[in-house]
């Protein structure tokens, strides 16, 4: 099992373009000490990983994953989510990531208190302009850590749309959009940005749009 862990790990992280491997190391450190971090190469990581979380090294990776945007990385490997904790049932562990992700509210345990239920609906190009409108001069760093999008392609569409920051926002959604094809919804779209730095207003007109 061990074994299996360990290649999983780096099979996951060699996926990783090296503007979001590094963006990992990042997000580890309130975790693991920068000076592990910043040398380390991704077998490197995959070791520190499994020294310091044993048995959860896949589960903090699928955080991490999510907090990038990568979902579809964790759906390739099949990596242990939040609502899998804390006691995933083999069915479990084998499910569908997208269902577990778009109704939380699906096969919750006596005692829980189940969440809101999550609207599935598609983003339209209406809904991502409202939300480019709003996104401030973050909005690179929201590409690449939260959307899991490359710097040059976000360079690439300033170039297209000069001194115009509300299409580069828009731009970089839909390109978000083409990625994620039907998996891009508005319940998705909050995922990816709720720990992002952001307006707060943003949040809540998806929120909005869940809700109707």
């Amino acid at each position: 099992m061990a074994r299996d862990e360990r290649v999983t790990l780096l099979e996951v992280y060699q996926a990783l373009p090296e503007e979001q491997f590094q963006s990992v190391k990042f997000l580890l450190e309130g975790q693991v000490p920068a000076g592990l971090l910043l040398p380390a190469s991704r077998p490197e990581l995959c070791r520190i990983l499994l020294q310091r979380f044993p048995g959860k090294s896949l589960r903090v990776t699928a955080g991490i994953l999510r907090q990038l945007g990568r979902l579809d990385l964790i759906q390739r490997f099949q990596l242990p989510l939040e609502e899998q904790i804390p006691s995933e049932t083999p069915s479990e562990a084998n499910g569908d990531i997208p269902k577990v992700r778009e109704n939380p509210t699906s096969g919750h345990r006596p005692g829980e208190i189940p969440a809101p239920p999550m609207n599935p609906r598609r983003l339209m190009e209406k809904d991502l302009m409202q939300v480019a409108q709003r996104l401030g001069k973050e909005w690179q760093e929201v590409g690449i850590m939260h959307l899991g999008l490359e710097r040059s392609r976000l360079e690439q569409i300033q170039e297209e749309n000069p001194s115009n920051p509300v299409l580069w926002n828009f731009e970089m959604l839909r390109e978000w959009q083409r990625r994620e094809r039907q998996e891009a919804t508005v319940s998705q779209l909050r995922s990816c940005l709720e720990h992002a730095r952001i307006d707060p207003g943003i949040l809540d007109f998806l929120q909005s749009l869940q809700e109707h």
